[in-house]
């Protein structure tokens, strides 16, 4: 068994914005696996300025883990908590070289076309003229939920937007969700969620800065909006995260396994969430075709019964062209596309 990897930027159809800025491309790398005739293909995802992954020596901890690809995910794993993309893009590459055809990770109805998953449509920040468009684009398309990206505008633009919205769309025709991406600060937030809780929002993810725990268990118990955890689950350690449920209490917990090591990390922090009465989604951290492929799987085999932020996929003009649809605002696996693996073919070619 031998391992491989490479960088692969993903350019972005349009400047997409959020409070951290505009984005242009996005940084992903690709673990590669084969043995005799079989092989498995994992993403590892990075989001600048918000991935925790220490970056100064991440492609020098990609290729030792290659060159020790022999030594099994869990010896591997072991040493790679400081690193929670590489864990995802790992974990997901073993799976994918064990499964039947590198990209079919958790057979089911799901993958077989006969089901679909909810998604909720991603609205990006920009202009009040751009925003209006893409919210009309999503809600013609089929969309019932969007989520808008909310605080590098004006608030009050912001709210005129919202309002804007929900005039057009009763909260029977469209859900709305906002992400804040840590943008309030606390002496202004509960101010800011009581306005925008005039607007039938489901919720707002992440208002404020993360490891703010009793001033976000003070939101989440006054603010009439409900609140989803989202860039507070990263980079805790095992007795930290129960205890920040706990101290928080939120109504939500939203789940990127790019940022919080995997899987099989997720599934503890669902385990978590349900001992404390929390409900989760998941989402994708702008993955390509083969990163959203592996969640997409994973959030159906789970039996998630909310709508998922997995509406990523057609945000790159040079994705991974892939079987992934979007209709009606559900997403599906149709068995009429055909996956297009061969980058990883050219790239094993070139190296070696």
């Amino acid at each position: 068994m031998k391992a491989f990897y490479f960088k692969h930027i993903l350019n972005f159809h349009y400047p997409s914005g959020t409070s951290r800025g505009i984005l242009n491309q996005k940084e992903s790398w690709f673990i590669v696996i084969y043995r005799e005739n079989k092989t498995g293909v994992g993403e590892c995802s990075l989001i600048k300025g918000l991935s925790p992954d220490p970056e100064n020596n991440y492609e020098q901890t990609l290729k030792k883990v290659c060159d020790n690809i022999s030594n099994g995910f869990d010896n591997l794993s072991s040493r790679l908590n400081s690193y929670p993309s590489i864990l995802f893009g790992l974990e997901t590459a073993f799976r994918s070289l064990e499964s039947s055809d590198s990209v079919t990770l958790f057979s089911s109805e799901f993958t077989k076309n006969q089901d679909s998953i909810p998604i909720n449509g991603l609205i990006w920040m920009g202009q009040k003229k751009f925003m209006i468009s893409q919210i009309k684009e999503k809600i013609n398309s089929g969309f019932d939920c969007v989520k808008i990206k909310i605080g590098s505008l004006d608030f009050d633009t912001e709210i005129d937007l919202i309002k804007n919205i929900r005039k057009e769309y009763s909260l029977k025709d469209l859900e709305i969700r906002v992400d804040a991406n840590c943008a309030f600060s606390f002496s202004e937030s509960l101010e800011k969620l009581k306005k925008l809780s005039d607007f039938s929002i489901h919720s707002i993810e992440q208002p404020i800065q993360t490891r703010q725990w009793e001033n976000m268990a003070f939101l989440c118990e006054k603010s009439p909006l409900a609140i989803a955890l989202d860039e507070e689950l990263i980079n805790l350690s095992n007795s930290e995260k129960e205890k920040m449920i706990e101290v928080i209490d939120p109504k939500y917990i939203i789940l990127k396994p790019s940022l919080v090591g995997g899987l099989k990390k997720c599934e503890d922090w669902i385990d978590i969430a349900v001992r404390n009465n929390v409900k989760w989604w998941a989402t994708s951290a702008l993955e390509s075709n083969i990163g959203l492929n592996a969640i997409a799987q994973w959030v159906y085999e789970k039996h998630a019964n909310m709508k998922q932020g997995l509406g990523t996929g057609k945000l790159f003009s040079n994705n991974i062209p892939s079987p992934y649809i979007i209709e009606k605002g559900r997403l599906k696996y149709s068995t009429k596309n055909k996956w297009d693996l061969s980058l990883f073919d050219q790239q094993k070619q070139l190296l070696l």
